[in-house]
């Protein structure tokens, strides 16, 4: 059964101003599963109206922090028991497997609000002091206002929560655009966030990039835009905001390199490979993508590392068996396919898969895919591929390793694997990346941030960190001489 959904406006539930509709596809089966409003200009104007409303009318920002924290709690315990159901739709519409969106992707989100529920009572700013001698200076941490938040498809509940948590924990409301691919969870999201917030203070518009999201970047009423997308994508919403100068904070494509050391373990710089480099159907922008391999044994890394990747299972993305399911599009499938025809054209070894899945009817299913001897200098090399698609390179010299995995415009997650502390710190000291794990690739937790380098964007996620982003500093100066005429003022204005 197809079910229709509606946008959340205000409070209230809302088609689309023109009537149109868009379907959202499950990439497992090519089925329609949902229909979903085309939201247009007027649609993400009138939400952005409403979160004005609710910011300047002080219903969530003049709340306590005592009782911010609360209804977030409440939000939190709301997504728990809901959790089967999100996993489901996050499964259904991304293609990742059940078993990633019901054991990774909601607890983290869950966690994530339960931590920014308590952030809510830690904003701070430096403690108050007689800085200038005759008065007494505050500093305050004040929320910035309206927030629009543009998600990716990737995770689309999991990284709407990682803009709305520290968004509403500092008194922001929020604009919420997710893609048009999976806005399904976000709007169940919405559901019951509807009877814990306050009307207007989460509205969630489903439509284009190039009506919605440009709406959002635009519009004067909104003060800060909040995105986690591609680069480009990333570039085209700076120079919108720019004409407001809006607050940005910017999570963009990667290219994560992960070193493996002579020292390292194979076994386990293996392990971490297949994991990292193929969660969630490796359509992340923080999963290992390029691998350098020490020469002196690099043959048996990959003799080691195909044999463990040949044992993923590909298939139903429902199956808790399943490992890795489809991509989320035909047009993502077939860009992956471009990438693996130019590593071939560029000679690169291809030591695993490389053609679509077989016996599936339906569904845009992938070999998971490993090229060794990989050029610097290619396109599967240098550029965001966003599929099961791995490089593995060797490298002579750790500083060899070092100059090559900073070789590119990207700079989000990396990690080194090794046992000699003192070289791990040098890779890790010299790699520009916003996260560097030494022998792990990926671990997140709310209470450490999140973000990159370069063109990977800036401003975090996770952590208090990200608060900063979502506030703003304001001095207060309080003149505590009692004099008409101020010290200061006598040496402009005083008497001769």
């Amino acid at each position: 059964m197809v079910e229709n959904y509606r946008m959340f406006i205000g409070g209230k539930w809302a088609d689309s101003e023109s009537k149109e509709i868009f379907d959202v596809i499950n990439p497992a089966t090519e089925e329609t599963i949902a229909r979903v409003p085309k939201g247009t200009k007027k649609d993400a104007q009138k939400a952005i109206d409403s979160a004005r409303q609710a910011f300047d009318s002080g219903v969530w920002s003049k709340k306590t922090p005592a009782e911010r924290a609360q209804l977030l709690w409440k939000l939190a315990e709301a997504v728990e028991s809901d959790i089967d159901k999100l996993s489901k739709l996050e499964s259904m519409t991304v293609g990742k497997t059940i078993k990633y969106a019901r054991e990774n992707d909601l607890p983290f989100a869950i966690d994530n609000l339960k931590f920014f529920s308590g952030a809510a009572r830690m904003l701070e700013g430096k403690s108050a002091g007689e800085y200038a001698g005759i008065g007494t200076s505050i500093i305050r941490r004040e929320p910035i206002g309206v927030v629009g938040a543009i998600i990716p498809w990737n995770y689309p509940l999991f990284i709407a929560i990682w803009k709305l948590a520290p968004a509403l924990a500092a008194g922001n409301t929020v604009v919420v655009k997710p893609s048009s691919r999976t806005p399904l969870s976000v709007l169940e999201f919405a559901k019951l966030a509807e009877k814990i917030l306050p009307a207007g203070v989460l509205n969630v518009v489903t439509g284009p990039g190039e009506t919605i999201g440009e709406e959002i970047a635009m519009n004067k009423k909104v003060d800060m835009v909040a995105v986690t997308g591609d680069t480009v994508t990333g570039r085209r919403i700076a120079e919108l905001a720019s004409k407001t100068l809006k607050r940005l904070n910017m999570q963009l494509s990667g290219k994560a390199p992960l070193i493996v050391l002579s020292d390292a373990s194979i076994d386990a710089a293996t392990e971490g490979t297949v994991v990292s480099a193929f969660w969630n159907n490796a359509e992340d922008c923080t999963a290992t993508t390029r691998v350098y391999v020490h020469e002196s044994i690099y043959e048996e890394f990959l003799k080691t590392l195909t044999k463990k990747v040949k044992k993923l299972k590909v298939g139903d993305p429902m199956d808790k068996k399943t490992d890795i399911g489809p991509l989320i599009s035909k047009s993502q499938l077939e860009k992956a396919e471009s990438y693996i025809d130019s590593a071939l054209k560029d000679g690169a070894r291809l030591l695993l898969g490389g053609h679509r899945k077989t016996g599936f009817k339906h569904g845009f299913f992938l070999e998971p895919t490993i090229f060794a001897d990989v050029k610097q200098d290619s396109r599967l090399c240098r550029e965001e591929v966003f599929a099961p698609v791995l490089a593995v390179m060797k490298y002579s010299s750790v500083d060899e390793a070092i100059q090559k995995a900073n070789d590119v415009e990207y700079g989000l997650g990396s990690s080194v694997w090794g046992k000699d502390i003192t070289v791990l710190m040098k890779v890790a000291n010299s790699l520009k990346f916003g996260e560097v794990w030494i022998n792990d690739h990926g671990i997140l937790t709310s209470e450490m941030p999140h973000g990159g380098f370069k063109q990977s964007g800036f401003g975090k996620d996770l952590s208090l960190y990200s608060l900063e982003d979502y506030t703003q500093i304001k001095h207060i100066y309080i003149d505590q001489t009692g004099l008409v005429r101020k010290p200061w003022y006598n040496t402009v204005f005083g008497d001769e």
